[in-house]
């Protein structure tokens, strides 16, 4: 027992191994950012019964809030391209701890959905930035496991935000903002006093683009890409389901509790947190990206399809350990597959436009899967779920052929395709 116990932390020691204080920062500095989030989660009873607005009016300010994350994800993209990484991060997270304080002194419905928008967007740029100062400061084949610190950092972070802002919001709504505004900006303190000198570690990068350095291709123009980013959109708008659907699916079928249902919810962030760095580590460079994001996306299906099998609290539990599962084998792999896509001069926009794909799906998700079951009930929207994992799974594993080939490669074959030459590479 005491061997195996041994070789269980040494496990973890090596799987945590090897990564850069740079990266170890850059985690550090999301869960200070993430655990800070106390708005969002309240932002709904806020304008409700804080501010009185009607119900329809509280669904539109918070739509002004999902559009400014997709606004967020175009703008964070494209600044990173033109003033860098580091500059986008400390804006975003700066200037959003300031629209966080700005924001709670406005109490009327036009000023509200413009503050809205333009808050989720100052804050949602942060994430293409931060994506491409991932790559920026990691080795090439550290990366994955960096973004699932990244993660993990991010999801333990959401963890605390939502119990603190619980206790901050009976005392009173404005501390929430105000504390969500400070965190932010500690954030972005923390974050320039650590990066402001540092040189980024991607020379092996710089040298693979420096003999394409005339290839700066945008990722709108880069059709495979944009197939791929449709991809992830369709992933994220079903396994968003897990808190859009499933929890009115428990409450409405099982009759759970809330207490019942935020333990099923927080199993999920138990497993990711306690497991995804270790399967990471272990997998390494044995499976091709593709593969991995192909049994990753057949995984979220056949957890959805198993609900319809039986009606037990066990099925509920095996559902939640699938849906887990699922995103641990395909969010960090899809991430890595965009960097690697990704060229030195277009990194902010390809990291843009995958931001984009889950800021879409948070728009969309919750709109489909409420009709979907309020029209045809909740057992036809698992079978359909699982079809459409089955569909997404085979589109991962296609177009996945073509994204990990180097980016030359494949340019240069459309180069040679346009000069009258079929290339076997082109499609």
């Amino acid at each position: 027992m005491k061997r195996f116990i041994g070789q269980v932390i040494e496990l973890y020691r090596n799987a945590y191994g090897g990564l850069s204080s740079s990266a170890w920062m850059l985690a550090l500095i999301m869960f200070v950012n993430r655990a800070g989030s106390m708005v969002m989660p309240f932002l709904s009873v806020y304008l409700k019964e804080g501010l009185d607005f009607s119900l329809k009016d509280t669904g539109v300010l918070m739509s002004c809030f999902g559009l400014g994350a997709m606004g967020g994800s175009f703008l964070g993209g494209y600044l990173t391209d033109k003033l860098g990484q580091f500059k986008v991060q400390v804006g975003s997270l700066v200037f959003g701890g300031i629209g966080f304080l700005l924001v709670s002194q406005l109490d009327t419905f036009w000023t509200l959905a413009i503050g809205l928008f333009t808050l989720s967007c100052i804050t949602e740029s942060l994430r293409p930035a931060n994506s491409a100062s991932i790559a920026s400061y990691s080795r090439p084949e550290n990366i994955t496991r960096v973004f699932s610190l990244n993660r993990m950092a991010i999801n333990l972070g959401f963890s605390i935000g939502p119990a603190l802002g619980g206790l901050l919001a009976a005392i009173s709504f404005q501390a929430l903002f105000i504390v969500d505004g400070l965190t932010c900006i500690g954030a972005g303190v923390l974050f320039y006093f650590f990066f402001r000198k540092r040189q980024i570690r991607s020379a092996q990068r710089k040298e693979q683009n420096l003999q394409n350095k005339h290839l700066k291709k945008s990722p709108y123009q880069d059709w495979r890409y944009i197939i791929f980013v449709v991809m992830v959109t369709c992933y994220a708008i079903a396994f968003f389901q897990l808190f859009m659907t499933l929890p009115l699916y428990y409450r409405d079928v099982y009759g759970l509790s809330e207490q019942a249902i935020g333990g099923l919810l927080a199993l999920n962030g138990l497993i990711v947190f306690a497991i995804e760095m270790v399967l990471v580590y272990l997998i390494g460079q044995r499976w091709r990206i593709g593969k991995l994001i192909f049994w990753g996306t057949l995984l979220m299906g056949l957890a959805y399809v198993f609900l319809n099998l039986g009606y037990s609290p066990a099925i509920l539990i095996i559902s939640m350990i699938l849906l887990s599962f699922s995103e641990i084998l395909a969010m960090p792999y899809m991430a890595t597959m965009a960097v690697n896509r990704s060229g030195e001069h277009s990194m902010g926009g390809y990291m843009g436009m995958y931001s984009l794909a889950y800021a879409t799906a948070f728009v969309l998700a919750p709109f489909i899967g409420t009709r979907f079951v309020g029209a045809f009930g909740f057992d036809l929207f698992w079978w359909t779920l699982g079809g459409m994992s089955v569909l997404v799974s085979l589109g991962f594993m296609w177009i996945s052929r073509y994204l990990e080939k180097p980016i030359t490669v494949i340019l240069e074959s459309e180069k040679d395709s346009s000069d009258g030459i079929i290339s076997s590479n082109d499609v």
